[in-house]
């Protein structure tokens, strides 16, 4: 499903790149922890979180996640949507809370990363 998409159905707000919005959305990560999802995302995830600071959009263009939803209605920093218009990365917001967020983008269809733990064979 393509990011526009996402944002026409789930109501989103975007506030940096919208030519990014034809990227192609493979997944989603919900997490607060920057050093979580450097770890565990992967490319082409939508980045659900509450952070509103400049290292997100470093931390997203590393992973080469699609774009970064911010919840509850916060709004990035300044800074932050310039990094990500540089970047080329759309950041997002929702009025939703992260958990509500995910579940509707889950019944769309985008999905999460598969637990480290289960992707490992012994």
């Amino acid at each position: 499903m393509k990011l526009a998409d996402l944002v026409d159905r789930m109501d989103l707000e975007v506030r940096s790149a919208r030519q990014g919005l034809g990227n192609e959305v493979t997944g989603g990560y919900m997490s607060d922890l920057l050093s979580d999802v450097l770890a565990n995302s992967s490319d082409g995830n939508l980045w659900i979180t509450l952070q509103r600071h400049q290292n997100i959009v470093a931390v997203a263009s590393m992973k080469q996640l699609v774009g970064i939803v911010l919840v509850g209605g916060r709004e990035p920093e300044e800074e932050t949507v310039e990094k990500a218009e540089a970047a080329n990365l759309p950041i997002l917001v929702s009025e939703l809370p992260a958990f509500e967020l995910a579940g509707r983008l889950y019944t769309l269809g985008v999905r999460g990363t598969a637990p480290r733990s289960a992707q490992v064979t012994k």
